[in-house]
């Protein structure tokens, strides 16, 4: 080879590599530009529409929304369910195959490297039973040659040892891409196993409420049980003294069979709540039983609820960054399959030792090396590939309004928890009222039994409608609680962000 070419074959080289390594810049597809706006106005308002004039306040709402309503019970209840839940535990494991994925999707931009070794012996056929008894009986040269054709059989041996190598390049960015795609969605279930959490979180803290709710009730209908059955018994005891008739003790009797009616279902509901903690927390039936089983105040509301502004909330929702990470994911795959109507250049290489002596392999002599680029286009594929990306163009085109969908949802859901709370607290100021009124009649009505003005009927009448009163009031309060819990998973708190 001259000089001349010698330097003509460098410069070729040099020119592939500088074009290749030019074109593995190039990415084919839309670049992501991010979510698109959806509700400006209402999204960058100071406040929420429907945010309460009282009881509320613009300030940040801590994540840990459970601690302020200082109960230690609820607190542990919590931070077990989100320690030993099962639907937590897989909704991590979706997480851990996800970024798995993600892995397995960066490795394939790297080269692909295998080895390869073998042995093989084998002994050549023996042809001496095919001569002729003419060639038997033939002269001693041809014995001769005979004799020395069966000394020259013995076994062949061969060992080989070698490493194959490809590398795809990645010239129009379809691998890139698919990384980009694989970040994204591992990115989304991320987010997937925060939405998890906050939802769990506000289902232990309703089962919670909901449990004290029903003890309080059930103890406070127990009370009223008592006493009107003490109000029958004394109608009875008129009614056989001819003060009475059997008109009045048929009513009360219906009231009181009334009042202990209202205990059964109370008492089934009492069993699936505490049914529904262990299931909850990762527990068979029947193990908070004993912790939980004595009746307790319900939680103490905090006198002013933070809440954020809706852009902060849109921000902090689990559900809408999961969604905007799947349209991202869906924008990559456009890129991806893009990349397919584009040529492929394959790097393949092998290098390798082949002796008939193990020791031999390592001889100069016995290497051998490829190196070859291999070139792949799909010239006519009759629109299978633009046919993948008009599928990924509507895929995109659908994770843009399954994104505006969940903001808006996100809006609505924050303004009518809102709503609903505001509501509520004025709903339980009204009953705090009614309790308030109906304590003062027991009293009246108790000095007035003990001056002897009103009978003992009377008395128990009145503080019967005292314990409704006060039964009123819990399940209001209940309510008022559950409508802030509702608050707190509407501005997508509850979380707890990941340190990896």
């Amino acid at each position: 080879m001259s000089t001349y070419e010698s330097c003509s074959s460098r410069v070729l080289r040099v020119a592939l590599i500088a074009s290749i390594a030019a074109l593995s810049g190039c990415t084919v597809g839309p670049d992501y530009r991010g979510a698109p706006e959806v509700a400006n106005n209402a999204v960058h308002a100071n406040a929420f529409v429907r945010a309460p004039a009282a009881g509320t306040a613009s300030t940040h709402a801590p994540s840990r929304w459970w601690s302020t309503l200082g109960d230690p019970q609820l607190d542990a209840l919590i931070d077990a369910a989100l320690a030993h839940n099962q639907d937590l535990q897989a909704a991590q494991a979706r997480l851990r195959e996800s970024r798995a994925q993600l892995q397995q999707q960066r490795a394939e931009a790297l080269p692909k490297v295998s080895a390869d070794a073998a042995a093989l012996r084998m002994r050549k056929p023996d042809l001496s039973s095919l001569q002729t008894s003419q060639q038997t009986s033939g002269n001693a040269a041809s014995t001769g040659q005979t004799a020395n054709a069966s000394q020259g059989r013995g076994p062949l041996q061969l060992y080989t040892a070698g490493f194959d190598a490809s590398w795809e390049i990645d010239l129009f960015g379809g691998t890139r891409r698919a990384v980009e795609a694989a970040s994204a969605q591992a990115e989304a279930v991320d987010a997937d196993l925060a939405d998890t959490q906050v939802s769990l979180a506000a289902e232990v803290a309703q089962a919670y409420i909901g449990l004290r709710d029903q003890q309080q009730r059930l103890a406070l209908a127990n009370q009223s049980a008592e006493l009107e059955q003490q109000t029958l018994t004394l109608i009875q005891q008129r009614r056989a003294r001819g003060v009475g008739t059997d008109a009045d003790v048929e009513r009360q009797s219906t009231q009181v069979e009334n009042t202990r009616a209202t205990l059964i279902p109370l008492d089934e509901q009492v069993t699936e709540s505490l049914d529904q903690l262990a299931m909850l927390t990762g527990q068979a039936p029947g193990a908070l039983d004993r912790e939980l089983s004595a009746p307790t105040p319900l939680p103490a509301l905090p006198t002013t609820v933070p809440i954020d502004d809706p852009a902060t909330m849109l921000q902090q929702r689990p559900d809408i960054r999961a969604a905007e990470r799947r349209l991202a994911s869906s924008n990559a795959q456009i890129g991806e399959h893009t990349a397919d109507l584009f040529p492929k250049v394959t790097m393949l290489g092998f290098i390798g030792s082949n002796a008939a002596d193990p020791g031999h392999l390592t001889r100069k002599s016995a290497l051998t090396w490829l190196g070859v680029p291999y070139l792949q286009w799909d010239v006519l594929d009759f629109g299978r590939t633009r046919g993948s990306i008009r599928q990924a163009e509507a895929s995109r085109d659908e994770a843009i309004a399954r994104y505006s969908q969940t903001v808006l949802a996100a809006l609505q859901d924050a303004n009518t928890a809102l709503s609903r709370y505001g509501h509520q607290r004025d709903s339980v100021a009204r009953l705090q009222q009614i309790d308030a009124s109906a304590d003062r009649s027991a009293t009246l009505m108790r000095q007035r039994y003990e001056a002897g003005a009103s009978s003992m009927i009377d008395l128990l009448d009145t503080q019967r409608v005292q314990f409704t009163a006060q039964q009123n009031l819990v399940e209001g309060q209940a309510d008022l609680l559950k409508d802030f819990v509702s608050l707190q998973k509407s501005l997508g708190l509850g979380w707890v962000p990941r340190t990896q």
